[in-house]
Parts: C-alpha cells; structure tokens; sequence
C-alpha cells in the first residue's frame, strides 16, 4: 500500500466547482485503488501543540490565528530572504468536532495535514522570487499529486501535477489571471514536474504545444463522473416537486444551464440566442456571479426576461428567465433531472464535467462543438458554434419542439457518460501511478 498525498487547494470551497470535484474524486479513487491518502490543506489557523485545538482550528481558522504583528513580520521576512520551506501538521479527525456540515466538501482520506496559508504564500513568493516552495510533511508520501498547478513541491518524492487546461493562455481574455506570471508557474512546473497530468486531449495537445513539454511526460486520464444513487434515482414525484419549488416551473419545462457566471461561458450570446428562438420554455441560469458577469447578464432587465401568458382567461406575465445563485448539491440534480435539455455553449472547456453529468442523469444536452466537448459527448448531443447566436438559437428551438430528438439525446447520453465510469478512470490512475510507486 501506498502513501499518496493530494492537496486540499480548491477543496476548501465552499461551493463546488470543476476542480474542487476532481479532486474529490481522485481522492476516492485512490482509495479505491488501494492507496492510503494524505490531503494538504491550507488553512490560516496557526499549529498548535495541542491535539484537540488543531481539529477546532481545521474547520474554523479564527481558533489559533496567529496574531497581526507575528503575521506582517514572517511576511517581511519571507519577502527579503526569499521562499522558505513550509511545514505541514497533522490534524486529527478524532469526531469531537461534529463535521456532518462539511461531509459533502471532505474527500476520502486517511490523513489530513495543514500548513497554514501555504497555497497563498506560495504564490506570493513564486511573483516575486520565481522559484517554487517546499512543503515539509510528518511522513514522506512515495507520491506527490498536486490536483492543480501551485508553485509547491515535496522533497525526495515524485511530484506530479494536473493542469487542467491553459485557458488564461488560450483565450486570455476570459480570465483575471496575470498572464506573464501565469505562463511561467506553467513553464516552470513542465520542467521540474515528474509528470504532467490532464484531462482531455485538447488539453494535452495545448500543454505539448504551448509549453513545449515531451509528448511522454504529459498523460490523459480524463475524469469521472458518478452520482450517489438516492440522488440520481429519486422518485420522480419528489424530483418534480423540488424543481418546482426552487424555480416555479414545471418538471421537463425549462432549459438549464449551471456554473459561474463569467465570460468563458458565453452566457451572454446564451440568453441572446434563448430570446431570439422564441419558445415559451423558461430558462433557468444557475451560478454565483463572477468576473465580468454584469456585461454577461446585462441583455437582462424586467422588459425581457417576462412573456404573456393566457390562464383562466387572463393575461398575466411569467419570468422568461430565472436565475440562482445557489444550489446544493442535492437540489442541482434534481434540477439537471428535470430539465428539458441543458445549455452549455462555453467558449472553452479543459473537459466540460456538466455536458457529462447531464448525459449520465439523462437530460439532453446542447453545447459547444469547441476544445474538449466533442470528445466528453461525441454523438449524444447538438452541437453548434459557440460564437454563432443564430445556430445556437435553432439548435434550442428545435429540441424545444423534437420530443423524439430529446428521447434520443438522453439515450445517447446515458451510454456516452458510460465511458468515464469511476472505473475506466481507476484503470487509467493504476497505469499512471505504477510508473512512481
């Protein structure tokens, strides 16, 4: 049995994103593989000497914050000398602290370590010094997998590193990310990774291509998908019930489309296109706001997003689109279940995990015929231009109006998500990981 150490950095979100659903997977499948599993994490709370304060302080970090002055002083002193090492304790999870609340974010683990604040001054003294920091642990792992590029590594143990995709390269202009000092944590990590994972072959290819990597040093494993069966299999009355409550339509009576709000996800030319086909269907949006998310939404005022309707011979208005801002994980596949179809015309997906859950739970999908979507849905979905508002718009009003092509979609679907089983992707971790440990 192995020792295999992943890191918590996007673990600690409180709402989920891509990343933060890799990692947890990935920590599941190595466990299913056998190996034990070590999660880094990077909390602000100080270490302490006291057992009990060290589990207090991993799920509130107020406990044991160092003071100001000591902070500002480490800080000063990191600065002038350049990146130190960082030193990693462990937290036991001795069920004192009741952890119900956090049991949805929490991978499986058999360690979980802290260093405080090592992700975000590892980042400040990479722009300022251009070297990587090191992170001492109380047991050497045998393998090392960062679940994201951080500027970190572990002595005298392989170090392998996911990178997703290279969108704040690709398309630049989608991302707050500070470009020069981007590309070179990439450059830097392709020379002194020991591997280089990803999850599709566009990412593959624009990880050879831009940074000039070895075609040997840089594996596909794709990613997985699998959702808890009293989710994917709740009775479809309470399913109803719920969209209906969360939203105030009907079960199968919407278009969904769910993640951030940002301009890589084209919502913009997506509502566009959704007001330009003309169905009565309602669009519900479902994501916090991010960058740039008022210029994606701004199409939107009371004037739009409302239709006439004509009920018990009355004229009254219904919301044409609907937006959340949240939902629980719970909810979100109820609310992928009963859809009618999902939208996802993103500009540019490393992998594109929404097409694939909406395919797994039976919901057709529309989305972009861009990077990395062809490959997660090959013939299970209509695909347009993500830039073309006019394709986009036939293709909604015409699975809108098709019940046999939305029959078909979802049959395709369910076997295309067959091909990133849990199980697929063990196989491809085991062939990945024998090369180290």
């Amino acid at each position: 049995m192995s020792n295999v150490l992943i890191d918590g950095y996007n673990l600690g979100l409180e709402r989920g994103t891509g990343v933060a659903t890799y990692a947890r997977n990935l920590s599941h499948e190595l466990k299913a593989l056998g190996h034990q599993v070590s999660v880094l994490y990077g909390n602000r709370a100080a270490p302490s000497r006291e057992a009990l304060l060290r589990e207090i302080a991993f799920f509130d970090s107020n406990v044991g914050e160092r003071d100001r002055f000591l902070e500002i002083l480490d800080q000063m002193h990191r600065a002038l000398v350049g990146p130190l090492g960082h030193f990693a304790t462990s937290v036991p999870i001795s069920g004192q602290v009741i952890t119900r609340a956090f049991s949805a974010r929490l991978p499986a683990y058999d360690h979980i370590l802290n260093a405080a604040d090592v992700f975000k001054r590892s980042q400040s003294a990479f722009k300022l010094w251009g070297s990587m920091s090191t992170v001492a642990v109380p047991k050497r792992p045998d393998l090392v997998h960062w679940t994201y590029p951080v500027p970190l590594h572990i002595k005298r143990a392989p170090n392998v590193y996911t990178m997703h995709d290279l969108v704040p390269l690709r398309l630049p202009y989608t991302t707050l990310d500070k470009k020069r000092t981007y590309l070179k944590l990439m450059r830097h990590i392709a020379k002194c990774a020991d591997h280089i994972v990803t999850v599709s072959e566009c990412s593959r290819h624009d990880i050879i291509k831009m940074l000039g990597i070895s075609p040997n040093r840089v594996t596909n494993t794709y990613q997985s998908v699998s959702i808890p069966d009293r989710y994917a299999n709740k009775e479809e009355r309470l399913v109803a019930q719920e969209v209906e409550g969360a939203t105030g339509v009907g079960y199968k009576n919407y278009f969904l489309f769910w993640g951030s709000i940002e301009p890589k996800k084209n919502i913009g030319r997506m509502i566009e296109a959704y007001l330009a086909s003309g169905v009565d269907t309602p669009l519900v949006i479902l994501g916090a706001q991010a960058w740039k998310s008022e210029q994606e939404l701004r199409i939107l005022d009371d004037d739009v997003i409302r239709f006439l309707t004509v009920a018990d011979g009355q004229i009254r208005t219904k919301k044409r689109v609907i937006q959340l801002s949240y939902a629980p994980f719970s909810l979100l596949v109820s609310l992928i279940r009963g859809a009618k179809a999902a939208l996802f015309p993103s500009l540019y997906e490393g992998f594109g995990l929404p097409a694939l859950e909406a395919m797994l739970l039976g919901t057709p999908v529309i989305c972009s015929n861009t990077a990395s979507l062809p490959e997660v849905v090959g013939d299970a979905a209509v695909m347009i231009d993500p830039y073309d508002t006019a394709a986009l718009s036939a293709a909604i009003w015409t699975v809108d109006r098709d019940a046999d092509l939305r029959a078909e979609l979802a049959s395709r679907g369910v076997r295309e998500a067959a091909r990133f089983s849990p199980e697929i992707y063990r196989e491809k971790l085991r062939a990945l990981y024998s090369r180290f440990v």
